[in-house]
């Protein structure tokens, strides 16, 4: 038995991206666009009425903007989809912020369609869309100024979850983590688990934030 498409809305001020993002998105046989939005409080309505899978949610946008927007998405639905913030330019600063708003990744506009496509596919079955080169270098910048105190949860993690952070840090897969350290998959998925609870994060985008801000990955590289 066949699975119903991925549900997604696209939320962008430009009606040509949204066009442009339909026509890619509805050219896959298990992917359509339930709706579409052209400013942040229309994007959390709409949202909030069709429960989409999939939110592909443009950074900068009138009203509110996606930030706000996905805040609010999350706060108010008790099943909310997986948001993927969409932005010109990698070094954006909305993007920090969405992904700590817990936004499952971000996409350049730029992208290729395959890559748009793919993004898709992966939020959707729960992983988070996660460039390592990208998040390092804007979660550096934002804790680098106030070169933050280890928190509190830092020496709650055992040192297999301290290992399996900062190998999610450097944007391992659970698979290539399993690999590195001599694992099963398994175990990976319950210190993937392990790190997210004890960190506070909806994903590992937010793990490797939270890695950043609370000071774990100073203190590994003193330690």
């Amino acid at each position: 038995m066949s699975r119903p498409p991925l549900r997604v809305v696209l939320a962008d001020d430009e009606r040509m991206v949204r066009t442009a993002l339909r026509v890619i998105l509805e050219a896959e046989p298990d992917l359509t666009v339930a709706g579409e939005a052209a400013d942040g409080p229309e994007a959390v309505s709409v949202v909030r009425s069709l429960a989409p899978d999939v939110v592909l949610m443009d950074v900068r946008m009138p009203g509110i903007d996606g930030i706000r927007a996905t805040e609010q998405i999350l706060a108010t639905m008790e099943e909310p989809p997986r948001i993927v913030v969409v932005t010109t330019f990698e070094n954006d600063a909305y993007v920090y912020d969405a992904l700590r708003a817990g936004a499952a990744g971000f996409l350049l506009k730029r992208a290729d369609p395959e890559d748009l496509v793919a993004a898709v596919r992966l939020v959707a079955r729960g992983d988070s869309l996660l460039f390592p080169a990208a998040v390092r270098d804007l979660a550096a910048r934002h804790s680098a100024a106030a070169r933050p105190p280890a928190a509190a949860w830092v020496a709650r993690l055992t040192d297999r979850e301290a290992d399996v952070l900062k190998l999610m840090a450097g944007g391992l897969s659970n698979h290539e983590i399993s690999a590195r350290l001599g694992v099963g998959p398994q175990t990976v998925k319950t210190h993937v688990a392990g790190v997210l609870a004890k960190t506070g994060s909806r994903d590992r985008t937010q793990a490797v934030i939270a890695a950043y801000e609370g000071g774990f990955l100073a203190a590994r590289a003193g330690g």
